[in-house]
């Protein structure tokens, strides 16, 4: 029953290599709460893979907002890691908060939890359209804003403050999109959606690029897509190359790719996690030669110049809007498994193991 208390499984690390189901207790909810039961959550395999394997950079070292360091050799997080994801559609079960109702579906961010009691005032919740597929609310609440804020950095560098919409930095321009997963196929889907000439996704993986075609994109392997860049896309007062390249890949010779391929004074907008050194890039040939940026645009830092105006719940509506237009494609193409949440810990460590070609993977409660 909703004003009861209730046993909550969570999914998390055990020690390194050992997915495991934590548990705890958690009592009804409080004046302005909701009581939610998950629905579905989504696997942010970049990052959360990170702490399976251990490389995370919160297992090594401190991070000091007020500094903006990593403190090394004290580390943030330790094993058992209890609580992972941010990826979660989920049930109103009980309404003490007003604007909910037991019924709605609400797309949030709290963890491959079976349970959670949200705080509107505080947490991001969005309820759901009707007649929308529920399991696509994964996208909103983060990993759609994240694809959306790489586009609003290209907004803002060709607007300033003045940004009319999103994607009008992208509009009658060709780009390129490194790397052909989860938020690489968003940012073509926004890059799109703002009117962009031409989309090409990049990325090895043969399985992947299929997905692109599939989805109505250019694909290409890396080598291919800076020859590509380099022939095909030229302007006689900005050379030869991309004018924007969004960086999905967390590989630094991704990264040095996505450097060959720009116009001069092009921008990478750079979305990857980086785990380990930079050995692939380098910045003393045409980084340094063709005058290039490179600009890291992640969820919690929206552009300077539009941050008054744009935040994440503004970019999770953007993307309710983009779901609207693309959802059936979306789900038909970019969600490859959808595992049962009791099956996960044994998904993970196949996942691991095997490494099977996949995309977005999605447990189902």
């Amino acid at each position: 029953m909703p004003h009861e208390h209730r046993h909550i499984r969570s999914l998390g690390i055990e020690r390194p290599g050992e997915p495991y189901f934590f548990g705890y207790d958690e009592g009804p909810a409080g004046d302005g709460q909701v009581r939610l039961d998950l629905m579905y959550t989504g696997l942010s395999a970049g990052t959360e893979l990170t702490f399976l394997k251990g490389t995370n950079p919160y297992l090594h070292s401190r991070w000091d907002d007020w500094q903006g360091l990593f403190i090394p050799g004290e580390p943030s997080a330790h094993f058992p890691v209890n609580f992972l994801g941010y990826m979660e559609v989920a049930r109103v079960v009980d309404a003490r908060a007003p604007g909910f109702a037991k019924g709605d579906v609400v797309a949030t961010t709290f963890g491959h939890k079976t349970g959670h009691t949200a705080n509107p005032a505080h947490d991001l919740l969005l309820k759901m359209p009707d007649g929308m597929d529920p399991m696509l609310g994964i996208f909103v609440a983060q990993m759609g804003p994240i694809a959306a804020n790489g586009i609003l950095h290209a907004d803002a560098d060709q607007f300033g403050a003045n940004v009319p919409n999103l994607g009008a930095g992208v509009e009658g321009r060709p780009v390129l999109v490194w790397g052909g997963g989860t938020v690489g196929l968003f940012c073509a889907l926004f890059a799109r959606a703002g009117g962009a000439s031409e989309i090409v996704v990049v990325d090895p993986s043969p399985f992947r690029q299929d997905i692109a075609r599939r989805m109505g994109f250019t694909a290409m392997a890396e080598d291919e897509a800076v020859r590509y860049a380099k022939s095909a896309w030229h302007h006689k007062v900005g050379g030869r190359g991309a004018e924007y390249v969004f960086q999905t890949r967390a590989r630094s010779d991704s990264l040095n790719r996505c450097l060959q391929a720009l116009r001069p004074q092009g921008t990478v907008i750079d979305l990857a996690f980086y785990q380990g050194g930079m050995d692939g890039a380098r910045l003393g040939e045409e980084f340094h030669h063709n005058g290039l940026a490179i600009r890291c645009a992640q969820i919690n830092r929206m552009p300077r110049p539009v941050a008054h105006a744009w935040d994440q719940r503004r970019l999770a509506r953007e993307t309710l809007r983009l779901l609207a237009a693309e959802g059936d494609l979306i789900r038909q193409h970019m969600i490859t498994h959808v595992v049962p949440y009791g099956d996960a810990p044994d998904f993970l460590r196949r996942l691991v193991a095997e490494r099977p070609d996949f995309l977005q993977i999605v447990f189902e409660a």
